[in-house]
């Protein structure tokens, strides 16, 4: 694989799992396993800043096509195969019966899988020429490792109440 396509599949892959991560909170708060403790409020903000960073890095893939040559399309296709794929762990992952504590540790699982996607993302940018997408994803992965915390956090949280 080219170092071009390499960035199109981890661009591809950090929108898909931001778009994954809407759909999870989503999930888990519609089946009541959000509810204790104040936790609803505090992953309902997480969710809205997946929001903004999956609009964020949309919003560069049309200049990175331009100036680096990426492919939209390859990114598009990379988005919704992960998006899919992170589906499947979660319904795999929760089982059955979930209780609110699987479903805060796999919050967790899915954080700990954005910051290495980002930590990735974030070292593949040393070549592009188009800065700003740079300090964006190096932004973008210090609010992730922040989700991270509060998600390590809310488990602990969910784990003392259960």
């Amino acid at each position: 694989m080219s170092n071009k396509e390499i960035l199109e599949q981890k661009i591809g892959e950090a929108i898909g799992l931001e778009k994954a991560a809407q759909a999870a909170v989503e999930e888990l708060s519609a089946k009541g396993l959000l509810d204790k403790g104040g936790i609803k409020d505090k992953l309902q903000s997480m969710k809205k800043q997946a929001g903004s960073h999956q609009s964020n890095l949309e919003g560069f893939v049309q200049a990175l096509s331009e100036s680096e040559g990426l492919s939209s399309m390859n990114i598009q296709e990379a988005a919704q195969e992960t998006e899919q794929k992170a589906a499947e762990i979660m319904k795999i992952y929760l089982g059955e019966n979930p209780d609110s504590s699987e479903a805060i540790e796999f919050l967790c699982l899915a954080e700990g899988g954005e910051v290495t996607h980002y930590e990735v993302l974030n070292a593949l940018t040393k070549g592009v020429k188009n800065k700003k997408f740079g300090a964006k994803v190096k932004a973008i992965l210090a609010e992730e490792k922040r989700h991270l915390q509060l998600c390590t956090r809310l488990a602990k949280q969910a784990a003392l109440i259960s």
